[in-house]
């Protein structure tokens, strides 16, 4: 008998489901527990948030509008405790709105309506990128410039500096490392960070470029470290300036 692929290997999971509308919340719910999660509920960000205090989780999906903490708020605070991922749910649908929310720490974003399927399709490509920061390979450090990345202790220092990276941003820039010195255009980033393909995903890849760009170079406007390679996308350089 054929061995699965690991990327096709369907993974379970404990999930945070953060969501006021009863009906729906139900139905997500159900369709989570019927492909093999654990579901924690909650109809706000209050009660989700205590609910994230005392349970451990391995995935956090929360609605953006919600009452008494709204899904924004509620991002925030999850990344002052922790780096579990989180997955915004939003019937906004606008680039700003799912932008902001991955400038707050989210890994990912699903616009309503939507099919079941794709929470399922989205939950398993952040649990391979999860996977991905998680192994340890055979290079454990790796050092450009004023960057270091430690990747058995998944740290990144500048000039001895730990930097906070949410999982995102650390695999973004793991990335960039790994291939210093060669073009990588957004859309191919996008699909190999971020593990899918869809229509306005180049916006994250720009904002999280910009957000590494502030956590590790010296002027982020003229970055030395990460580069834009015109009409190529960006790439990491293997030489830069001492700053």
């Amino acid at each position: 008998m054929a061995t699965k692929a690991a990327s096709d290997i369907v993974r379970h999971c404990r999930i945070l489901l953060a969501e006021d509308e009863a009906p729906l919340r139900n139905l997500i719910r159900l369709s989570l527990e019927a492909h093999g999660h654990t579901v924690f509920t909650a109809a706000d960000g209050v009660d989700a948030l205590q609910i994230f205090e005392r349970t451990p989780v391995d995935m956090v999906i929360l609605d953006v509008m919600m009452p008494r903490m709204d899904g924004f708020r509620m991002c925030e605070e999850i990344r002052k405790r922790s780096d579990t991922p989180i997955i915004i749910l939003t019937a906004l649908g606008s680039v700003d709105d799912i932008v902001h929310g991955f400038e707050l720490g989210a890994d990912d974003y699903i616009t309503k309506p939507f099919a079941f399927k794709e929470v399922d399709a989205r939950i398993q490509a952040v649990l391979r990128r999860v996977e991905w920061t998680e192994q340890t390979p055979p290079v454990q450090i790796m050092q450009i410039g004023r960057v270091t990345l430690d990747t058995r202790l998944r740290q990144v220092t500048v000039e001895d500096a730990i930097v906070h990276l949410t999982p995102i941003e650390y695999q973004l820039l793991a990335y960039l490392i790994t291939r210093a010195g060669q073009p990588t255009s957004k859309e191919q980033l996008f699909r190999d960070v971020w593990g899918y393909d869809v229509a306005g995903g180049t916006n994250l890849v720009e904002v999280g470029i910009r957000r590494l760009r502030e956590k590790i170079e010296v002027n982020p406007s003229k970055p030395t470290h990460i580069l834009t390679v015109r009409g190529a996308g960006y790439k990491f350089n293997e030489q830069p300036d001492p700053g």
